[in-house]
């Protein structure tokens, strides 16, 4: 299951805010700064990146990263929302009101997945919940060209979401399974921007596809089954 705690608050507190201090698999650059910058302007595959950049948000709390990454996903595919409160007539989705209704919380509570996480399928359940259309795909049953060529699809259109449930230490992270948005693919360098939900961690980063595609493989203890992606549309 994605937990998002990683090796506990106490490591995580004394770890820099950014990949380098740990990153070794493969070569990581932060977004922010300026190489980062620069694949992003190079990118032709980014169309998630403009809609998911404006929603983002940091997840919650330590288990959170599914929930904060379905948040962006409901907000920048202009799902239809609920009130939030203490904001008058504004509808928008937020970490708390994505888990009001029954069909929701058949599927996991708040109270479940803040002591948990989720695994990949949960995390497909609770998009279908909402109304989406939701697909996993489990990483064991992709070949590295196939994960490009799904990436690039995805990417090179606007109307649906890609979310990566991976292991944070095949990218030379600290920490286990983890769940964030994909934004954009780099051709010429072959790396992918993953939106990082635990932003008060680590920045939105540019990852080898190599290095991802082993980090979606590996095996979640809780199902027994790899990890994976979950192609996400409205319906």
């Amino acid at each position: 299951m994605a937990l998002c705690i990683g090796l506990g608050v106490a490591l995580t507190a004394m770890l820099p805010l950014g990949p380098t201090a740990l990153a070794q698999p493969g070569d990581t650059i932060p977004l922010p700064e300026p190489q980062g910058q620069t694949l992003l302007m190079q990118s032709v595959d980014r169309a998630d990146y403009g809609p998911l950049a404006e929603q983002f948000l940091t997840q919650a709390n330590p288990a959170y990263c599914g929930v904060a990454s379905m948040v962006m996903v409901l907000n920048s595919l202009a799902v239809p929302a609920p009130p939030a409160p203490g904001y008058g007539r504004y509808r928008f989705w937020t970490q708390e009101n994505v888990f009001e209704s029954a069909a929701t919380r058949a599927v996991l509570s708040a109270e479940q997945v803040a002591r948990r996480g989720m695994t990949l399928q949960d995390l497909r359940a609770l998009l279908a919940s909402r109304g989406l259309q939701a697909r996993a795909i489990h990483g064991d049953r992709l070949s590295q060209a196939q994960f490009r060529l799904l990436l690039r699809s995805n990417l090179s259109q606007s109307g649906d979401r890609l979310l990566v449930n991976y292991d944070r230490k095949s990218l030379g992270q600290a920490g286990g399974g983890h769940i964030s948005p994909v934004a954009a693919y780099h051709a010429a360098s072959d790396r992918v921007l993953i939106l990082d939900v635990a932003r008060y961690r680590y920045p939105s980063v540019w990852v080898p596809l190599a290095d991802l595609w082993q980090a979606i493989r590996s095996t979640d203890s809780s199902s027994g089954l790899s990890r994976g992606v979950v192609v996400v549309r409205r319906i």
